[in-house]
């Protein structure tokens, strides 16, 4: 394959596989995932030149997750063909609420090298990465390397999208994510993860907190109440845009997806994407939250992953 066209936006980490139950003696579906793969579906679709870096195996599995994202105008050229197996997620589901088990062990997704990361082009128009594959050995190291050198070329954003049950030392977690906010300039979050890594601190001032350590945005989203967004000078607060919800699973990355693109629509994006951020006032802010939530809300309205294309965008805006 050709390299990725320049101002391209590349998303970084992990895509699995989520077999979701269907209902009593139904079986499970195997369905991609992976939030930094949804995420990039979610950019895809909306019309945003996208490239997903990720590690995809040679097995069955990693060649449904290669066609899907195919399918919503992802561009491959970045990602990886490796020899392990596919991260597989169990997904079991609550009045709609997604919880997770995951089998990572030797699978594809965290064996990054230097090398494999070093494909990734200094002129992107931004690099989101995160989740499990940002916190994972080996790999992880050497993202957080690559990401570091990216940051005074363009923008950078990042989503920890904390697992408790992959990281049952809180303190640990807590220092790990702590470090690679420091090579950032935008932090997505929740406020359930933050509910985990910070116990009884305000979000308002975990934001303040890791405004601190490096990002220029901090955005925190709140399921139901919402959505808060943080800058040095500048706060907002957005509710959720009402849906009949069926699941929630990928809402979060939709949410970042949407960010994104409205970021994308704004262009604050490339080297001079972190000075923009810093200029955002609060009716931006707001705007931002909004674009964000509506994508969110799309996704929450149908089962599983499965982002809305921008045709589907407009309409529900008209």
């Amino acid at each position: 394959m050709q390299p990725p066209a320049a101002g391209i936006i590349v998303v970084l980490g992990e895509a699995l596989i989520d077999l979701a139950e269907q209902g009593d003696d139904e079986p499970r579906l195997a369905l991609p995932g992976g939030s930094p793969y949804n995420v990039a579906i979610g950019l895809a679709r909306l019309g945003r030149p996208t490239a997903f870096a990720g590690r995809l195996s040679t097995d069955p599995l990693g060649a449904l997750l290669r066609r899907h994202a195919e399918r919503s105008g992802v561009e491959l050229s970045l990602a990886v063909q490796a020899v392990q197996p596919s991260t597989i997620a169990a997904v079991e589901l609550d009045e709609g609420v997604a919880r997770y088990t995951f089998h990572t062990e030797g699978t594809a997704d965290f064996q990054w090298t230097d090398a494999e990361l070093a494909r990734i082009p200094d002129d992107a128009a931004a690099v989101h990465f995160g989740s499990l594959a940002s916190w994972t050995p080996p790999g992880d190291a050497a993202i957080v390397r690559r990401v570091a050198a990216l940051r005074e070329r363009t923008l950078v954003s990042y989503d920890p999208n904390v697992r408790p049950a992959l990281q049952p030392d809180r303190p640990a977690a807590r220092r790990a994510i702590e470090r690679t906010l420091s090579v950032v300039h935008l932090a997505k979050t929740s406020e359930e993860d933050l509910a985990w890594l910070y116990p009884d601190t305000p979000v308002e001032e975990v934001a303040q907190r890791w405004l601190r350590l490096g990002p220029t945005l901090v955005v925190v989203t709140r399921g139901a109440a919402g959505s808060n967004a943080y800058t040095r000078s500048a706060a907002a607060q957005r509710p959720a845009h009402p849906v009949e919800m069926v699941d929630t699973i990928g809402a979060g990355d939709a949410f970042t997806a949407g960010l994104l693109d409205a970021l994308a629509g704004r262009e604050v994006l490339g080297v001079a994407g972190s000075a923009a951020l810093a200029e955002l006032d609060t009716a931006d802010l707001d705007a931002l939250l909004d674009a964000a939530a509506l994508v969110a809300a799309l996704t929450c309205g149908r089962a599983g992953a499965n982002p809305p294309r921008r045709a589907e965008l407009a309409a529900a805006r008209r």
